[in-house]
């Protein structure tokens, strides 16, 4: 009878590299842990196609296949590492923990980057303190997976983090609270709260912000209406406070919507003309956040919300969100409005909302 495992392992040694490639596919189709050894050594072929083939082959066979990648971590071809660490990223467990780590000290950084993704799907408290470096990484990609990878790893990692808060390089304090945002720890709260009102780099402070609305802990709300009085916070945190969903924003967010307590200064956004300002910006994230949150009272000033260009699109959104408790603010619309376009959207919204009315 015959083995097709067999068959196409000798395949991999075919003259012909469509061959080899097509055996690699096949094999990563059986799954067959007699495969690893011979896939293996097909990460150094000479055509590409057979070494990426390989490399899906390798991840698709899974756990049989990682101590046997653990080991081409440290195979002296580069291209081997990095075809290594690339399955690694999606299969590594913890046998190969120390290999990983060391692997982050790698001269290749796509060796580094697939590493680091590999040590957040482990989740090894064991790691955080090599991870942490590489928040300063000269590579953005290697530094944003380091900073998944701590978030990954959770309530462990939060004490290096909050650490990295006070770090001189910018660049490192940034991926540190991109990694609290992540983690959705509240105990990562008080420290992003103090980065908001006392660093010196806006780009951190405005990722602050957003890192507090990924968390979604309703202590930050009062925080960030306060941040919204500074004009380059202030979308942002309107945005962070749809996303926490406190009903107790709802009043302040109606009132940017209707435009009655309009900040000191705004500027226009840069190409799109003097109509479009960035409060408007921060008008429509009010749109938006409001329909997050869901409160009734806030349906009026979104029905309203309609008659403007600016937040038209957004305020339809958020009214379809309410399910047919909007019909009431929109069949008025329907019926009163004279302008084309909000009776448009309003047609399409009454459509979402599942109203069966005739439509004229």
């Amino acid at each position: 009878m015959a083995d097709p495992v067999a068959e196409h392992i000798i395949a991999l040694r075919d003259e012909d590299w469509a061959i080899r490639e097509d055996a690699a596919a096949r094999l990563g189709s059986l799954k067959d842990s007699r495969a690893v050894c011979p896939l293996i050594f097909s990460l150094r072929d000479r055509d590409r196609s057979v070494r990426e083939a390989a490399i899906g082959a390798l991840t698709a066979i899974g756990a049989p296949a990682v101590p046997a990648l653990g080991e081409c971590l440290a195979d002296p071809e580069l291209a081997v590492q990095e075809a290594a660490s690339a399955a690694l990223a999606s299969i590594a467990d913890s046998r190969v923990l120390d290999q990983l780590i060391q692997a982050l000290r790698s001269l290749d950084w796509i060796v580094r980057m697939h590493a680091a993704k590999a040590l957040g799907r482990i989740r090894d408290a064991g790691s955080i303190s090599s991870l942490v470096p590489l928040l300063q990484d000269r590579v953005k990609a290697v530094r944003e997976e380091a900073s998944s990878a701590l978030a990954a790893i959770g309530e462990s990692a939060i004490p290096a983090l909050v650490g990295s808060l006070a770090h001189q390089d910018w660049l490192v304090r940034l991926h540190a609270v991109e990694s609290l945002g992540k983690s959705k720890s509240q105990h990562a709260v008080t420290p992003l709260l103090s980065t908001l009102f006392n660093d010196t780099d806006s780009a951190v402070r405005e990722d602050a912000v957003h890192a507090l609305g990924q968390i979604g802990d309703p202590q930050a709300v009062d925080y960030l209406f306060t941040a919204m009085k500074e004009p380059r916070l202030r979308t942002l945190a309107v945005e962070a406070l749809g996303q926490i969903g406190d009903r107790r924003a709802v009043p302040l967010l109606i009132e940017v919507v209707k435009g009655t307590a309009p900040p000191e200064t705004t500027g226009t956004i840069e190409g799109c003309g003097d109509q479009w300002s960035e409060e408007t910006v921060t008008q429509a994230a009010a749109v938006r956040a409001l329909g997050i949150i869901g409160d009734e009272t806030a349906l009026p000033a979104l029905a309203t919300a309609l008659s403007s260009t600016f937040t038209r699109a957004e305020a339809a959104a958020a009214l379809a969100r309410f399910g047919q408790k909007s019909i009431p603010w929109l069949l008025p619309l329907l019926t009163e409005s004279p302008d084309d376009n909000v009776r448009y959207h309003v047609k399409e919204t009454l459509a979402l909302v599942g109203w069966r009315g005739r439509v004229k």
